[in-house]
């Protein structure tokens, strides 16, 4: 992969200019994937404001919303980066209330939040409709790979020394998960921008010689 170094200014209006992009009677279904050290989340929120200047209603949904009760994420005990990886998403629940609902015909009545994992208890929040043309920008980790259906994605990707270090002590039991999405999700070849995260002021767009 070719590097071309980025802004972050720059990065967030080149997101926005291929989001609005789409179809302007369209709705499109964005995610923003990458490990927590990358903070997907962060650059998830950035992407409101331009999107909306270019005319685009947007609802925010955060996949850490989307995560299954702790008596079913947690029934192998809490580091066990494999159950991390396979069963901490409730990946249905985020079909079926975020996803298909902006499916061509669908309702476009998109559910922002599904369970809070911190009391493990359901937020029950209203839904939310979106307009023709509306985006839903997803943030999360482990997102590709999964048969989710996104019209753009974006993932931060982070290099393993980077990774590491910015991983915190209590949660580098889920190192091994980063490393099993790289062999088998390959989300450098799944999303359609890959964004070198090393360092947050040097950004890169890694940009793949068959592309």
């Amino acid at each position: 992969m070719r590097a071309r170094p980025i802004s972050r200014a720059a990065l967030v209006e080149e997101l926005a200019e291929l989001i609005s992009g789409r179809p302007q009677g369209e709705w499109v279904r964005v995610a923003v994937d990458g490990a927590p050290a990358a903070r997907p989340e962060a650059l998830a929120d950035e992407l409101v404001a331009p999107l909306r200047l270019r005319g685009r209603p947007v609802v925010r949904v955060s996949a850490g919303d989307f995560l299954r009760p702790a008596s079913l994420r947690l029934e192998y005990g809490r580091t066990d980066p494999d159950a991390f990886y396979d069963d901490w998403l409730d990946a249905k629940a985020l079909r079926r209330e975020v996803l298909e609902p902006l499916d061509p015909g669908g309702p476009g009545r998109v559910l922002p939040a599904l369970w809070d994992s911190r009391i493990d208890r359901a937020y029950r929040l209203p839904y939310q409709e979106l307009g023709p043309g509306g985006v839903v920008v997803v943030d999360g980790t482990l997102l590709l790979g999964r048969g989710l259906t996104f019209e753009v994605s974006a993932h931060l990707w982070l290099s393993p020394g980077a990774l590491d270090r910015g991983t915190p002590e209590g949660d580098r039991w889920r190192l091994p998960a980063y490393e099993r999405y790289e062999r088998e999700a390959r989300p450098q070849r799944a999303a359609d921008v890959v964004i070198r995260a090393d360092h947050p002021g040097r950004l890169a767009v890694l940009v793949r010689d068959d592309r």
